[in-house]
């Protein structure tokens, strides 16, 4: 009898369990009733930074397409807007998990081939300041490609891992983007624009160039970041200035912001370093690679009439044609946040161009900074920079990155991913410091704080045959005028923009100017800016205004001002700062022929040395030097 009733009891408690385990599965969430399902893959911060996500790293899984966006401009006059060709890269679980992720971007008229070295095609140098250039060969024409899904790989294994989608466009008249190439042209600014409006869905997207279907960015949260170097760097300067939602950050590294500061300086033609004979419509032809049918259309109008009655390469003067290409003058709908990058010895794209800009930006309120390496042209931020920069803006990230310091500096000897960290560029404790050019510039003469007075005029011959380092080197030469500060005694912090004060004869109506600071003794090295400090070119005709030169009457002297270009460097202790005055600089002017002579008066001609600690550390670096020893 008890083992009945032991079994109907345990019956009893087995169906009671059971019901109540029905009725509990009635209220269980989905999740619950199987073993708990894995985590949908998600951007993943930490210390402020975007992290490698495990789920976004196999290129496997990542989904590749390339498509046509739709502009607001017709620039290749076949009465259609202009399509721009576009790729994206972007994780699988932007299709598969419904993701949404920010975007890198970058575009280029670069990706689908450029134009030949050879210099023929380029203008010849020799040629006398003031005259009508002689005529240049015009390129042959760059293969087309026909096909290119993927534009470029770039940033795609940098990015794509820590949860962003690359994007890539070609610029107008470029590989596989329909419109015309007019450098700086405002249709560069209005094409990435495109791009920006079709990732927050503003504008259309298609499968082809012509008609196709519909592509739309759903997967794009409409937060976009871009970035790249030099051309590529400034087309996300020229898409910020058109003020367009969703674009939340650039990083701009070693960007063109003014083909006239790119091709002249203070009226003078002169050319980027390493590029003699380079002007606008030579980097016209060196990257129309677009589709064959509108490069004659596009040659017509724009290189062989815009450009050739804007650019006026006899005269060097600052006109319309030129401000229109300026980005200097169109940053007002700018509020993109900015993080320049810049190298001091890059006499490529020289430091300028992004110092310019990024005090412009600072006075407007745009969160901003700077980075400065020692090198030459291009080198971006160290990655984290990038990586706090992109995760504070484009995901909203609370790093405090809008709180670092401004500047950051890399110091001489120092690695590029360790820069020295400072609250703004120029330092702040910089003082504007006034040298007088003492002695014999032939010599050569003294720099000096004291204000000497009746030292005359000195004069140099011009002959573009002496390169600059061949005179800064020479211990004495009729070509140049050369003042030095004597071994320092310590170590001297220049950071700012140096200026000089010149006062000058011609024996003709028109001459070169070049200046440079140098590092002396002069090191052996195969870098010449090793040795330089720093450079500035200007054409004396132009001494009251960049936009408007007047022939020089022979034997009159002129007043001029000028700057020469920023810097930040220790110049060290058992070192010198010597400054060299000549006509013509091999490497950046045009050629004319030699028997130039130009005469200066010393007495009116200084350097405003931009000095931290100013005058008191000049006076503790700089020796002891007696007047009669010169």
């Amino acid at each position: 009898m008890s083992q009945v009733v032991s079994k109907s009891l345990t019956i009893l408690f087995s169906l009671s369990f059971l019901s109540l385990s029905f009725l509990g599965s009635l209220d269980a969430k989905p999740e619950d009733q199987k073993e708990k399902k894995t985590e949908k893959a998600k951007p993943i911060f930490k210390d402020g930074e975007a992290q490698v996500v495990e789920a976004f790293k196999d290129p496997k899984k990542w989904i590749q397409h390339d498509l046509w966006v739709e502009t607001e401009f017709d620039s290749d006059g076949d009465g259609k807007r202009d399509r721009m060709h576009v790729d994206v890269t972007r994780p699988g679980q932007t299709d598969s998990e419904g993701l949404k992720v920010a975007v890198i971007y970058e575009t280029s008229p670069y990706y689908s081939g450029v134009g030949t070295n050879d210099r023929s095609y380029f203008w010849d140098p020799k040629q006398e300041v003031g005259a009508e250039p002689p005529k240049r060969k015009i390129f042959p024409p760059i293969k087309h490609q026909e096909r290119r899904k993927l534009i470029s790989k770039s940033h795609i294994n940098t990015w794509v891992p820590l949860g962003f989608a690359v994007v890539h466009s070609s610029s107008p008249g470029t590989g596989l983007s329909q419109g015309c190439v007019t450098i700086g042209g405002k249709n560069e600014s209005l094409a990435p624009k495109a791009i920006v409006d079709w990732l927050n869905g503003r504008a259309k997207g298609f499968t082809k160039p012509n008609g196709g279907e519909e592509v739309k960015a759903t997967w794009s949260t409409g937060k976009v970041g871009m970035t790249g170097t030099s051309f590529n760097g400034t087309l996300p300067l020229a898409c910020a200035t058109t003020g367009v939602e969703g674009l939340e950050a650039i990083i701009p590294i070693a960007p063109n912001t003014s083909y006239y500061h790119y091709y002249r300086s203070y009226g003078l033609v002169r050319h980027p370093g390493g590029w003699l004979g380079e002007d606008i419509d030579v980097l016209y032809d060196f990257v129309i690679s677009g589709p064959p049918a509108f490069r004659d259309h596009c040659s017509s109008t724009v290189r062989d009439k815009e450009m050739m009655e804007g650019f006026d390469r006899k005269n060097g003067d600052y006109n319309d044609f030129w401000a229109g290409r300026d980005y200097l003058n169109q940053l007002k709908p700018m509020k993109a946040a900015l993080l320049m990058a810049h190298a001091f010895n890059d006499w490529n794209v020289m430091p300028e161009h992004s110092v310019r800009i990024y005090e412009a930006i600072k006075a407007k309120g745009v969160p901003c900074q700077i980075y400065f390496h020692q090198g030459g042209h291009g080198g971006p931020p160290p990655h984290k920079m990038m990586n706090r920069w992109f995760s504070r803006y484009l995901y909203g990230i609370k790093n405090g990155v809008e709180k670092d310091p401004r500047s950051w500096i890399v110091r001489e000897g120092d690695k590029r991913t360790e820069p020295t960290p400072y609250p703004e560029y120029p330092h702040p404790n910089a003082q504007s410091v006034t040298l007088k050019m003492i002695g014999g510039g032939q010599a050569p003469g003294a720099l000096l704080l004291k204000n000497y007075k009746n030292q005359g005029v000195e004069s140099l011959v011009d002959d573009v045959a002496h390169s600059g380092s061949n005179l800064a080197q020479a211990p004495r030469s009729d070509h140049r005028l050369l003042f030095t500060t004597g071994l320092l005694k310590e170590p001297l912090h220049i950071s700012g923009t140096p200026k000089i004060k010149i006062k000058l004869a011609c024996n003709k109506p028109a001459a070169n100017l070049s200046v440079w600071m140098v590092s002396l003794p002069w090191k052996k090295s195969k870098r010449v800016y090793d040795n330089i400090i720093t450079r500035g070119w200007a054409d004396p005709q132009n001494y009251k205004s960049i936009r408007k030169g007047e022939p020089l009457v022979p034997g009159k002297f002129y007043t001029m001002t000028f700057d020469l270009q920023p810097d930040d460097q220790i110049i060290p202790k058992g070192q010198e700062i010597g400054l060299m005055i000549f006509s013509s600089d091999r490497d950046f002017t045009l050629w004319p022929k030699p028997g130039t002579e130009l005469k200066v008066d010393l007495d009116v001609t200084e350097l405003h040395l931009p000095v931290v600690g100013g005058k008191q550390a000049i006076e503790k670096s700089l020796p002891v030097r007696k007047l009669n020893a010169f």
